[in-house]
Order: structure tokens, then sequence, then C-alpha cells
């Protein structure tokens, strides 16, 4: 596995849900308040609008330690030398994702089942996903698969486990404690008031519920 994947919050990265603020305004938040883990998501704008904002991240990330991941975009990615991949399952398949990133880099793969969990594992991802835990806003076609899911998928996965899909800072140490990792979250860091504050408040939060 990678050395740089410190799996407890992993803050993700999205115009969509930022309104009018810029995601390096965000992005500062979230270092501002401990994150280590943030995803660039963006399913709309081609490579080269993109990249310029992308290469900015990056840099801004790398400079604070920051693990940086591109989300579905391997052609972006490997542009602004990201630490890291991550892919659904319409995307391209995690086996050849593994190969074409090239070795040192983090491989994350988005799951509904404990089959495709379970797939993920096998074909190489550094940590897995499962979601939706709880209804999102996030995404339009998402799948619903509770907290029943995420505990029936943990004693299969030995990799990290993230879970995603409408965790808040209310809801997210039931979260860790039915067994993830750690949560990656959208519009509950991006589309905060303060990124900084929820920051912190989601990482108190965690580790709380691995204490108890």
């Amino acid at each position: 596995m990678p050395a740089l994947l410190p799996v407890d919050l992993y803050a993700i990265l999205e115009r969509s849900v930022a309104g009018s603020r810029p995601l390096l305004e965000i992005l500062d938040g979230i270092i501002a308040g401990g994150g280590r883990l943030v995803q660039l998501r963006e399913k709309e704008w081609p490579v080269r609008q993109w990249l310029p904002l992308a290469s900015e991240l990056r840099r801004r990330a790398k400079e604070s330690g920051v693990t940086f991941i591109v989300n579905d975009r391997l052609d972006l990615a490997l542009a602004v030398e990201a630490d890291g991949l991550h892919v659904g399952q319409d995307d391209l398949p995690a086996p050849v994702a593994r190969r074409l990133l090239g070795p040192g880099k983090i491989l994350g793969v988005s799951t509904h089942s404990v089959e495709q969990a379970v797939q993920a594992q096998a074909d190489g991802a550094d940590y897995v996903a499962i979601g939706a835990i709880y209804q999102t806003f996030t995404k339009t076609n998402f799948e619903l698969v509770g907290l029943e899911m995420l505990r029936a998928v943990r004693p299969l996965i030995r990799t990290p486990l993230v879970a995603i899909g409408g965790i808040t800072s209310e809801n997210v140490e039931e979260v860790i404690r039915a067994g993830a990792d750690g949560v990656a979250v959208i519009s509950g860091i991006s589309g905060a008031p303060d990124p900084a504050a929820e920051t912190r408040r989601f990482l108190d939060r965690i580790r709380a519920a691995r204490a108890r």
C-alpha cells in the first residue's frame, strides 16, 4: 500500500456544491482544520479547462503534506502528478487503472455491494469505498446501501474501508462504529459555511467514535 493514505476524513472537492467559493479556499480550510486526504471530483469540465486549477490544487496540497486524489480522470491525475485515482463501477476498470497509474500511486474504488467490494480488493484497490450509506443529494443516481451493507462488508475487507453518501458530522460516529475506517464527505465540507471548523468537527467525532 502507498505510504500516504491517511484514511479518517476524506474530503471531496466538488465545484457543484461549493457555490461561489473557490475550491482553493475550501482546500485551505480543510488543511487548516487538520484534513490530510482530499479528492478532486469534476464530471463536467473538459481536462483542458480543468487543468490549471487542478495543478494549483495539487501544488497547494503537496506543500501542506495532504494526499491528493483525482476522481475518474486518469489523464488529469497523471498530468498533475496526483497521489492517486478514484474510479467507480462505470469508470476505467480497476485492474487497468492499477497498471496505468504505475507504482506507488493510490487506487480507490467505489462499490455498492459485498461482491463489488471483494472484487475491488482483489483488483488491487488501496482502499474500498462503500455507499451510499445515507440519502445523498450530491449524486442523482445513487444506490442506497445503508449501515447494514457496511457491517456485512467489514469482515471481508483488509484494505481501508471508506463509507460515503450523506455522511455528516451528526451521523459520522455511528458510521465509524459500524466498521468504517474513514468517511468520504462532499457537501458536508465543500458546502459547509466554514470548511475548517467542519473539518475539525468531523475529525473530533471520528476520534471520539474510535475511542469508544
